[in-house]
């Protein structure tokens, strides 16, 4: 990975709409109405900008998206972030991108005030290397709601201060 240079960007265009869409269905995680979700969000940045309260940021390679992060203060609160999505291409995985813009994505949030980031994910099996990952990147399993996806689907929330 060290020779590889990663590029971050935080404004989004219309292209992101696209690029988005064909990282989320690359990992094969997520279902069609978790993908369209992923999609929504950037419409929502491109239609009201700052004010959606979802903030992006790409980790390029040579020009393409690799990864991307979404994140936004949580309102009601003093310095609190929700981590709604941090997803790398599958043709990316396994070469520390997603750990960088993690790394990146927590710097941002800090330099804008924040001090805890939440990050919510799943119990199924197929989740286990996203837990894994927030395992190994310093996060903090704090809360689980049983049976929230499905009977056999907990919510779990992740948490990690900054």
């Amino acid at each position: 990975m060290n020779s590889v240079k990663i590029n971050y960007r935080e404004n989004v265009v219309p292209a992101d709409v696209k690029i988005v869409g064909e990282i989320v269905k690359s990992t094969g995680f997520f279902n069609h109405e978790e993908e369209e979700i992923a999609i929504e969000l950037v419409e929502e940045r491109l239609a009201k900008g700052d004010s959606s309260g979802y903030h992006f940021l790409f980790a390029e390679i040579n020009g393409r998206a690799a990864a991307y992060s979404c994140y936004g203060s949580i309102h009601g609160t003093q310095s609190s972030y929700d981590l709604y999505w941090i997803v790398t291409h599958t043709d990316f995985r396994g070469q520390g991108i997603g750990k960088l813009l993690l790394a990146e994505t927590e710097h941002r949030i800090a330099q804008a005030g924040g001090k805890g980031i939440y990050a919510e994910t799943a119990s199924k099996p197929q989740y286990e290397p996203t837990r894994m990952f927030y395992d190994n990147c310093g996060y903090t399993l704090e809360a689980r709601l049983k049976q929230f996806y499905a009977d056999d689907d907990d919510k779990l929330f992740y948490v990690k201060r900054v």
